[in-house]
């Protein structure tokens, strides 16, 4: 008698399993090209995954909704201001964007800018920009023009005496200087992380595909360099992602 109810339990679990199973499998839809994310603003990674942004129609602003620039216009605002499911008004600041979907296709933002994901996939790629700071130091004698160098003869009686020698000192010695370069990322969508494009961050994303992954680290240092792109294509074409419809 208890193996009867054991069995039966068994496949009553099993059924409701796999009935679970098949209704999650028809809920979802396949990632292919043709794919379009719903437009409005991602707050979190979550909602990238869920293709569930906060819609256009709920952000309280002046911009017109078909505007081709209306992510523009309200991202130039340090705070955006919308309506929740209740009418209730709420707002958010700027630098708490994950990104945005305009047109179903998907930017995010690094830095202060926001950039198109290209490449989408369990590893997906980018360009973005990456802005550096710094100070460095700066002689005032090395140009002859400058008006502080004891070289600049046709300073003479104009800046303070011969050659400007009177102006020896320049307290601004040292610049701060920034600087602005394109680089590649790729974005780990299982996780969420963003992280440069090397060898060795391609590394880690293989990982969720083990054989993929020796595959790879069968490889010799320069061919890992030169087929990081055709790997990145591999795991995607392996490892498809799927979006609730």
């Amino acid at each position: 008698m208890n193996k009867i109810i054991i069995y039966v339990f068994l496949a009553a679990f099993a059924f409701s399993f796999f009935s679970a199973y098949g209704q999650d499998e028809r809920s979802k839809v396949k990632y292919t090209h043709e794919f379009r994310f719903n437009d409005g603003f991602f707050m979190n990674f979550e909602q990238v995954k869920n293709n569930a942004p906060l819609p256009k129609y709920k952000i309280l602003t002046d911009a017109d909704y078909h505007d081709p620039e209306f992510f523009d216009k309200v991202l130039k605002h340090d705070v955006i201001y919308y309506f929740n499911d209740q009418v209730v008004k709420q707002e958010f600041s700027v630098d708490d964007v994950w990104g945005y979907s305009n047109n179903g296709i998907l930017y995010i933002s690094l830095g202060g800018e926001y950039s198109r994901i290209s490449i989408l996939g369990g590893i997906c790629h980018f360009v973005g920009t990456e802005t550096s700071s710094g100070t460095r130091y700066y002689d005032p004698y090395s140009n002859p023009y400058n008006r502080y160098s004891p070289y600049n003869y046709g300073s003479y009686g104009g800046y303070g005496g011969y050659g400007g020698y009177n102006n020896f000192y320049n307290p601004q010695q040292y610049q701060t200087y920034s600087k602005t370069e394109m680089k590649q990322y790729i974005l780990d969508f299982e996780t969420g992380k963003v992280m440069d494009y090397s060898t060795q961050n391609i590394e880690i994303a293989l990982m969720r595909d083990p054989e993929l992954y020796d595959e790879y680290m069968a490889l010799k240092s320069k061919q890992k360099k030169n087929l990081k792109f055709l790997y990145m294509r591999k795991f995607n074409n392996r490892n498809p992602l799927y979006f609730p419809k």
